[in-house]
């Protein structure tokens, strides 16, 4: 039976009370960041760094699965660059900060730090790519970003945040927009088989899309307090950046042709998801297959005989078997180490005490539904890896019933209005831009996406009334 919310972490404000401050007592409380000397930049602590880095080790085993390689490219790109594809300069520019001096020299050309790498990639592609026989490229890179964000919030928009961006080129338009819906696929299935975050995908309108692409697709998700939050994307750049960089192809019929290429990216974002969605009024729950220690044991009455010795020896087995795991041996209390570690959102907790050795088990704590129970010794590690699967399931399902609870259908605009005050709106849309535009500037809501499936649930749009074109999900958002 669970404790009582008092029993535990109390200095963590109510999700319930005020949501943007459990966030932010979230992410600071438990050693996640804390805030740099550089306004809207944050510094990443080893514990929120270690989540990143099995993001990051999840991911790129997926893309080198799908043919892709890592390479590294320039943070500095020449103003030249930026304004050969004039609609994604314009997209950028309020963002943009600039390098005008090197050293107490003013520079020639001002440098753009990079906002996104399209345009420097790009214009090495135009070098790179001779022949039909260069094609496809396949490149991903690992780097930092920058963007003067007016406002922030740790993981979640910041000036310099950390992120992940393919760039490849194609032969063809068919093999492009193949690319993209592919690598969206792969951020899918990453998204719901390691983040245990159900999320929505489809297209963005023509004035949410990435600036200078022909198509952008998204993935979305709900957090709990009812706002969306845009997990990563993928854009399909038709022949556009092409055509501004040069990126040509001798074809086999021995015709220079333009290659289409694609771009799609996520980030240290994602960590301010998994928080929000997971996350309770005790602090964070991660999932198993991203927690930096999946399993912590707690040995009772440490000071007895054999008790340290067999939380060793259940350490050493459960690490052996490629289990995360640590011993908190300190000389803190029981209940301290209790909080503590569920604060921090390990997914399971073993206590080992003299009456457990003596009995050949353990008590076993989940991270989330607190459920409590007692293993045997014998066939351990297999039970928690059981477990583990089961809390990763478990957090899942119980993310897919929060969104589809906060998930409602609109006929009419005042049900529009009324249900993105809580969460996703389907309705109908004429996608036309001033159409969208005036839903925003009464709601506060904007088109997060048009799902793939496209089942109509009307013939006319939920705010002016023309014939419907597109069913989309509206929400406010991140």
């Amino acid at each position: 039976m669970a404790k009582k919310n008092e029993d535990f972490v109390t200095h963590i404000a109510s999700r319930n009370e005020d949501f943007p401050q459990w966030y932010t007592d979230v992410v600071v409380k438990t050693d996640m960041v804390d805030y740099s000397e550089v306004k809207g930049c944050m510094v990443i602590k080893p514990y929120g760094y270690a989540v990143w880095e099995l993001i990051q080790s999840e991911l790129d085993a997926r893309f080198k699965e799908t043919g892709h390689v890592n390479a590294y490219f320039p943070l500095f790109i020449p103003e030249n660059l930026l304004k050969k594809e004039a609609e994604h300069v314009e997209g950028f520019a309020p963002e943009v900060a600039w390098v005008t001096h090197g050293g107490s020299e003013e520079l020639a050309e001002r440098l753009c730090v990079r906002p996104t790498s399209e345009t420097i990639i790009c214009s090495m592609y135009s070098k790179w790519i001779q022949s039909y026989r260069d094609l496809p490229v396949l490149i991903n890179q690992w780097a930092n970003v920058v963007r003067w964000e007016k406002s922030t919030r740790p993981f979640l928009r910041t000036t310099e945040f950390l992120w992940q961006e393919g760039h490849t080129a194609h032969a063809n338009a068919e093999e492009a927009e193949e690319e993209t819906k592919r690598m969206l696929g792969v951020y899918c299935d990453f998204m719901e088989n390691v983040l245990a975050i159900p999320i929505i995908s489809g297209r963005k309108s023509e004035k949410e899309k990435f600036a200078g692409a022909l198509a952008t697709y998204t993935m979305e998700a709900l957090m709990q307090d009812g706002k969306a939050l845009q997990m990563g994307t993928s854009h399909n750049l038709g022949d556009h950046f092409a055509k501004a960089y040069d990126i040509t192809y001798l074809s086999r019929e021995g015709k220079l042709e333009y290659c289409h290429t694609t771009s799609w990216g996520t980030s240290t974002r994602m960590i301010g998801g998994v928080i929000m969605v997971h996350g309770d009024d005790r602090g964070l729950v991660l999932p198993p297959r991203v927690a930096p220690i999946q399993v912590v044991i707690i040995p009772i009455a440490a000071h007895k005989p054999g008790v340290l010795e067999k939380a060793d020896e259940l350490f050493r087995q459960l690490k052996d078997a490629g289990i995360r795991v640590k011993v908190d041996d300190s000389d803190q209390s029981a209940g301290w180490k209790f909080n503590q570690w569920e604060m921090k959102g390990v997914p399971v907790r073993l206590e080992i005490g003299p009456k457990d050795i003596e009995n050949s088990q353990v008590v076993i704590v989940r991270r989330d539904d607190h459920e409590k129970s007692v293993l045997p010794m014998e066939g351990l590690t297999a039970a928690i890896k059981d477990t583990l699967n089961a809390v990763h399931k478990g957090l899942y399902e119980r993310a897919l019933a929060m969104r589809e609870s906060k998930t409602v259908d609109a006929a009419t605009f005042e049900q529009l209005k009324e249900g993105v005050k809580n969460g996703f709106v389907r309705a109908m849309w004429c996608q036309e831009r001033e159409c969208e535009e005036a839903i925003k500037e009464k709601t506060g809501a904007t088109t997060r996406c048009m799902p793939f499936d496209q089942s109509a649930i009307g013939d006319v749009c939920v705010h002016c009334g023309k014939p419907a074109k597109a069913l989309t999900y509206f929400a406010k958002a991140y």
